[in-house]
């Protein structure tokens, strides 16, 4: 309602305005046309131009762009394995009070490295199933390992079991 009593109020500087962006219009439209008939050759030659700058930049980055090869190499490390015998085998008990770890989790220890699993372990030591699993978490923490075999490892070269 607002606008059209507007428009009917306004009507003739409205249609005045109309008529300027109608004219307007008109005269860029024929400077585009004039711009384009005049100038096509520039405007073909700059396009060809604009293709051929962006297919260098993509050739470039491809074969600028490093390739990498990935190689996968199997060796067997040999180590050499020194076995002590029992008679030549010292605790380190300094070490073992440093750590903290009890007897029953010191046999713990030897029982893994001996190749027991936990139920072996429990019914050697007369223990539930769960103890013996408290008591291997306890020796991963103090041994600051997260499987069996680094707790082995790192205890055989801490000499804390033989």
């Amino acid at each position: 309602m607002m606008i059209r009593e507007f428009l009917i109020r306004n009507k003739q500087t409205v249609m005045y305005g109309v008529s300027l962006a109608i004219l307007l219009f008109l005269l860029k439209w024929l400077e585009l046309r004039f711009i384009l008939f005049s100038h096509s050759m520039e405007i073909y030659i700059g396009s060809i131009a604009l293709l051929f700058t962006g297919l260098g930049i993509w050739l470039a980055l491809k074969l600028m762009s490093p390739k990498v090869e990935v190689k996968i190499v199997e060796q067997l490390i040999e180590k050499p394995v020194t076995k002590q015998n029992n008679d030549e085998f010292e605790l380190n008990e300094a070490l073992l009070l440093d750590l903290g770890l009890s007897k029953r989790e010191l046999e713990v220890l030897e029982l893994m490295a001996s190749g027991l699993s936990n139920q072996e372990i429990a019914g050697k030591l007369f223990v539930s199933l769960n103890t013996v699993k408290t008591h291997t978490s306890n020796v991963f923490e103090k041994l600051d390992v997260k499987r069996r075999t680094q707790a082995i490892e790192k205890a055989r070269r801490l000499s804390l079991i033989a």
